[in-house]
């Protein structure tokens, strides 16, 4: 049994960003980091398969925005390494969440150092920058309001208001220190946001063809694979119904009730196999007990 747990969590780092091991999230002993472990954002990004899922939405949010997704299309590997791209994603959220306070300053920085050169003409015409603010707001929400929307699904539904307002108060610090300006911090202000943002997404040919991308990801081991579709379809079933009807990706009420039942499986064991996760760690360092959320 503990073979197979094992076998499980190295599966599942195989997908997230402490595969590279360029950063100890377990030390050094008593540093909170940007946050810490009485944050409501270490509750929420604490849970992995709400994440992986609320991740996979989030990447399909943002790339109705041309300039995100040229930006992603004209300067990274995505098309041929969905993997590599997904790890790097999660080592920036797990470190900014979890890490050490120099570690987070450190990888923020870099980040930013890599936006300046992000630059191009997006599929519109328009010149675009990954350093603008108005951009880095979009990708911020769109990936921070679909990891809430997963951890409401598939891991705390009963979040108050309150800690929801809390959690993007907190997570936009991230945001705003990479460059991000008027970024929302309660509910209502993301709801507003994303309806305003509506004139500015497009679903084209090049939208789709990522799309298609996305949805054929390749798992990290064959074994994986069943899991990986499921988490794939959750993901269209995080998006808002107006960006499921965009995207010509509409989720009925039946299948979106037997993905969740399936979620709830996949979920359950995740859980259970993953014993050394990001939060894990940092709740280590921190001198918590991990075994009590």
């Amino acid at each position: 049994m503990m073979n197979l747990r094992h076998r499980i969590e190295q599966q599942v780092f195989r997908l997230n960003g402490l595969s590279l091991n360029e950063f100890d999230i377990s030390q050094p002993p008593g540093d909170p980091g940007l946050f810490g472990p009485d944050h409501i954002i270490w509750q929420v990004h604490g849970d992995f398969p709400a994440m992986l899922c609320g991740g996979i939405s989030a990447l399909m949010l943002q790339m109705l925005h041309p300039a995100a997704l040229a930006g992603v299309w004209d300067h990274s590997s995505f098309r041929q390494d969905m993997l590599g791209r997904l790890r790097r994603t999660s080592q920036f959220i797990a470190v900014t969440t979890f890490g050490n306070t120099a570690d987070a300053h450190t990888l923020i920085e870099r980040v930013k150092r890599i936006h300046l050169r992000v630059t191009g003409i997006d599929n519109t015409g328009k010149p675009y920058a990954a350093s603008d603010p108005h951009l880095l707001t979009w990708v911020h929400v769109a990936e921070t309001s679909r990891f809430l929307a997963a951890h409401l699904r598939y891991k705390n539904p009963q979040l108050s208001l309150a800690d929801r307002d809390r959690y993007y108060a907190e997570a936009a610090r991230v945001a705003e220190a990479l460059g991000a300006q008027q970024v929302p911090k309660s509910v209502e202000a993301v709801e507003a946001y994303l309806q305003a943002m509506r004139a500015e997404l497009v679903y084209d040919a090049r939208t789709h063809e990522v799309m298609q991308l996305l949805l054929n990801a390749p798992a990290p081991s064959w074994q994986a694979k069943p899991a990986m579709r499921v988490m794939l379809r959750a993901g269209c079933g995080l998006l808002p119904d107006w960006a499921q009807q965009l995207m010509q990706q509409p989720i009925g009420p039946v299948a979106q009730w037997r993905i969740d039942k399936q979620i709830a499986l996949i979920a359950a064991l995740l859980r259970w196999s993953i014993k050394r996760g990001a939060w894990a760690r940092a709740m280590q360092r921190m001198g918590r007990d991990p075994r009590y959320r």
